[in-house]
């Protein structure tokens, strides 16, 4: 494929509480990108850079830190893209679209957030921008509060999830153990994740401090190139097919629990790559809410409506299973540095398929599902990854 873009390297910050400055994280991941890409800094085209901020830091003017990762950036077109805890799938594609439009041939693509030097309610109130703002009672909410609601309008239509949200929990944590860049190296039993506690207390009815994502720094990043671009590449992994769906944004305007957003970007993704969900080696999600990640199984089609656990209980999504979900840990135990989220998604997924992963390898993988979401199943991101050794 002449117009085939391709992913040709992946740079990744540890995930946590880090003592490094926004600029520092972004300068880290931007290098290691260049360096495994084997892409000289003066190559690069264009950058840009997934990033929420939502007054979390000071570092207005985001973008520009890019360049202080090598003095040949210098003059190189870079912009900031925000979509929510999608703003990093957001800058992937602005990178791709560049490339398509003709208007660069290699692109440097970072994610990165800087949480955890403000308090827990700063964040909150901070992520809870990305909700609707225009309905008092949609505005009062946090983000735990929403998910929250929709573990109980999913106990009240379908099944209670409860013990499926701690089998994910536990899950992502146990895989995570593999991860030496996750933020949470903590193996948690499904019982622990189940149990409330004063370790595991209620944060939003049903959610447990257990089913939540961790605040976090950290950046990631990626670098891009047109088919003509990435020839002599070392390692280059194809992007089969990259979809963008956003839905309404009041959820009053929509069946929040179905999901659509998610499901049709996944589907269009599947139909644009020519596979179906059997053909997935492995998926990266975004399971703010361990509940998110259950009715994101049913978007897969991995499960029926109201059955994601059946996914849990036949242990397709398990680390050894046919479609293993967070082999990294996910947002649940990686981290989610909210701006590097999709970011990360694509440097992992991309080492995946350079069989480059170390103990989170998935033997053999040669396709993989990435799906990053902003908001409440607003903006939604599915892309899929292919093994291009050539």
């Amino acid at each position: 494929m002449g117009d085939a873009i391709h992913i040709t390297g992946s740079g990744h910050t540890k995930f946590g509480r880090l003592p490094d400055s926004l600029e520092d994280l972004i300068v880290e991941a931007a290098r290691e990108a260049m360096e495994e890409a084997q892409v000289p800094p003066s190559e690069i085209d264009a950058v840009f850079l997934g990033h929420f901020n939502s007054g979390l830091a000071s570092d207005g003017f985001a973008s520009s830190l890019i360049h202080q990762a090598h003095p040949d950036l210098r003059f190189t077109p870079a912009a900031r893209c925000e979509n929510a805890c999608a703003s990093g799938a957001a800058a992937i594609h602005a990178g791709m679209n560049a490339i398509r439009a003709g208007r660069a041939r290699t692109v440097l693509v970072v994610g990165a957030e800087k949480m955890t030097h403000r308090p827990t309610p700063d964040v909150t109130a901070a992520l809870a921008g990305a909700g609707y703002q225009n309905d008092p009672a949609e505005a009062a909410l946090s983000f735990p509060q929403v998910f929250g609601l929709a573990a109980q309008g999913y106990a009240d239509r379908h099944r209670d999830p409860l013990g499926d949200m701690a089998r994910i929990a536990s899950k992502n944590h146990g895989n995570a153990m593999r991860n030496p860049l996750a933020q949470m190296h903590r193996e948690m039993s499904v019982e622990a994740c189940a149990t409330v506690t004063d370790k595991n207390p209620l944060i939003a009815p049903p959610l447990r401090l257990s089913d939540c994502s961790l605040i976090t720094d950290g950046a990631a990043a990626i670098v891009l190139q047109a088919e003509d671009a990435a020839a002599d590449a070392p390692r280059r992994v194809r992007v089969a097919a990259a979809e963008h769906v956003s839905d309404f944004l009041p959820m009053s305007r929509r069946d929040f629990l179905k999901f659509e957003g998610p499901a049709r970007a996944i589907a269009q993704a599947y139909a644009a790559a020519g596979i179906t969900v059997a053909d997935l080696d492995f998926a990266e999600v975004h399971d703010c809410f361990t509940i998110a990640e259950l009715l994101i199984y049913e978007a897969m089609g991995l499960a029926p409506a109201g059955r994601g656990g059946d996914a849990l209980a036949e242990g397709v999504v398990m680390a050894v299973g046919a479609t293993p979900v967070n082999l990294s840990g996910g947002l649940k135990a990686k981290g989610h540095p909210v701006g590097a989220t999709g970011v990360s998604m694509h440097a992992l997924g991309f080492r995946q398929l350079t069989g480059r992963a170390g103990d989170m390898q998935r033997k053999g993988a040669e396709t993989g599902l990435l799906f990053n979401m902003g908001g409440a199943a607003v903006a939604n991101y599915a892309t899929v990854l292919a093994a291009d050794r050539a």
